[in-house]
C-alpha cells in the first residue's frame, strides 16, 4: 500500500521542479530586453538663421492733422450760418455772416478823411513849393519857409495815418464775413443767427478738423526705446529706408488698409509713466478713423537678419521659470537646453541664445521624453500657422 503512494509523490516533486525550470527559463528574455530601452519617436524642427522683421504693439489715439477753432474778429449780432454742420469746407469759405452796417459805415467814414487828407497835401505841396524859390531871393522870411515845410509833412502824416484807418475799417468790414481758416470738416454750431458776439470771445462757434491724413499718437515706454536705440546702433536690428512703417489695428480688432509713416517722437519723457509719445501720420481718404478712437498700432522697429525662432510648444519652463527647449543631439539623445528669448514673432519665441544653427528641437511628443533618453527624431508636422513665422513679419 505505500509504493503508490512513494510514486506519486515523486513525481509530483519532478514536475514541481520542471515548471520552476520552465519559469526561470521565461524571465530570462525580458531582463536582455530592458537592458537596453526603446528610442521614443519625437517631431523635431530645425532651426536656423534667417532675416525678420521686428515689430511692436502700441496702444494709441487718433488726432486730427490739423484743427482750428472759429472765433469772431470783430462784435456784432450774426446773421446768418451758411455752411451745413458735419459737412466737409474749403479754406476761405464764408460760415458766418455778421451784420456789417455799422463796419460799413465806419468804412465809408475813413474813406472820406482820407479823401480830405489827399486835398490838404496837395494845397500844402503847392505853398511849400513856391517858398523854396522865393526864400532863394529872401521875397518871404526863413520862418515863413519852415512853416510851410512842416505843415507839408504835417498833412502827408495825416494822410498815411488816414490810409491806415481806411485799411482798419476794411478789414473789420471783412471780418464780418467769418470764413473757415483751413479746409476739412466742420462740427455743429455753437451760436444761431441773432445771437450777440464779441470780439475773440471765449467760446467757439464751431471747429474744423482736417482728417486726411489724420496723425495716431501712441506711446512707447522710455526703456524699450533706449533697448531700440541700441539695437540699431550695433546693427542688431537694420532700418530699411529713412522712417519706419506703420501698421493700424482698429478698435474692433480688423486691421486698416492703409498703411502710416512714423513722422516724430516727443523729446519729453514723461514723468507719470515713463512714456514716450510717438506720432505717426495716415492717410485717411474716407474718413473712416475719426478724432478720438483707440487704435493699436503696429510699429516696424527694424529687420533683424540673424534670427533664430522656435515655435512656442517646443519651449517648456523650469522651476524657476526659465525658457528650456528639449533637443536631439547627434548621439540620439534628449538633451534640455536653457535659452534666452526675447520676444514673440507671431506664434514663435525669438531665441537670442542656448541653440545654434542646426539644432533638433522637439515640439511634438515633449511630455514623453527626459534628458538623457534616447529619441528618434522624424520632421514635425506643425499647422502651417505654426510652422513659420507670418509672412509680414519675415524678411526676403
Amino acid at each position: 500500500m505505500k509504493r503508490p503512494f512513494r510514486v506519486t509523490t515523486l513525481a509530483a516533486v519532478l514536475a514541481l521542479i520542471g515548471s520552476v525550470g520552465l519559469a526561470g527559463c521565461g524571465k530570462s528574455q525580458p531582463q536582455g530586453a530592458q537592458g537596453a530601452p526603446q528610442a521614443v519617436e519625437v517631431g523635431v524642427i530645425k532651426v536656423g538663421l534667417q532675416a525678420v522683421t521686428l515689430d511692436t504693439v502700441l496702444p494709441g489715439r487718433t488726432s486730427p492733422y490739423q484743427i482750428a477753432e472759429v472765433r469772431p474778429q470783430v462784435g456784432g449780432i450774426l446773421q446768418q450760418r451758411l455752411f451745413e454742420e458735419g459737412a466737409d469746407v474749403k479754406a476761405g469759405q464764408v460760415l458766418y455772416q455778421i451784420d456789417p452796417a455799422t463796419y460799413q459805415a465806419e468804412f465809408e467814414s475813413a474813406k472820406a478823411a482820407l479823401a480830405k487828407a489827399d486835398a490838404n497835401v496837395l494845397t500844402a505841396r503847392n505853398r511849400a513849393s513856391r517858398y523854396d524859390d522865393l526864400v532863394t531871393i529872401n521875397a518871404v522870411s526863413k520862418q515863413d519857409h519852415d512853416d510851410a515845410t512842416a505843415t507839408l509833412k504835417q498833412v502827408e502824416a495825416d494822410v498815411a495815418g488816414a490810409k491806415a484807418a481806411l485799411e482798419t475799417a476794411r478789414i473789420n468790414l471783412a471780418y464780418t464775413r467769418v470764413t473757415s481758416p483751413i479746409s476739412g470738416r466742420i462740427g455743429r454750431s455753437s451760436v444761431t443767427p441773432g445771437a450777440l458776439l464779441t470780439a475773440n470771445q471765449a467760446q467757439a462757434m464751431a471747429t474744423v478738423q482736417q482728417l486726411d491724413p489724420i496723425y495716431v499718437d501712441v506711446t512707447q515706454s522710455s526703456t524699450e526705446l533706449m533697448r531700440l536705440r541700441r539695437d540699431l546702433e550695433s546693427g542688431r536690428l537694420k532700418q530699411a529706408g529713412g522712417k519706419a512703417r506703420v501698421r493700424l489695428l482698429l478698435e474692433d480688432g480688423s486691421a486698416y488698409a492703409q498703411e502710416g509713416r512714423l513722422e516724430f517722437s516727443e523729446v519729453t519723457v514723461d514723468q507719470s509713466t515713463g512714456n514716450v509719445t510717438l506720432r505717426a501720420v495716415f492717410p485717411n481718404p474716407k474718413q473712416r478713423l475719426l478724432p478720438g478712437m483707440y487704435v493699436r498700432a503696429v510699429l516696424e522697429e527694424g529687420v533683424n537678419e540673424a534670427a533664430m525662432l522656435v515655435p512656442q510648444q517646443g519651449v517648456t519652463r523650469d522651476a524657476r521659470g526659465g525658457a528650456v527647449a528639449m533637443v536631439v543631439n547627434a548621439e540620439g539623445k534628449v538633451e534640455a537646453r536653457p535659452l534666452k528669448t526675447e520676444r514673440t514673432v507671431g506664434d514663435q519665441w525669438l531665441v537670442s541664445d542656448g541653440l545654434k544653427p542646426g539644432d533638433q528641437v522637439i515640439v511634438e511628443g515633449v511630455e514623453k521624453v527626459r534628458p538623457g533618453a534616447p529619441a528618434r527624431a522624424v520632421p514635425a508636422q506643425l499647422k502651417p500657422a505654426a510652422a513659420s513665422a507670418p509672412a509680414a513679419k519675415q524678411g526676403a
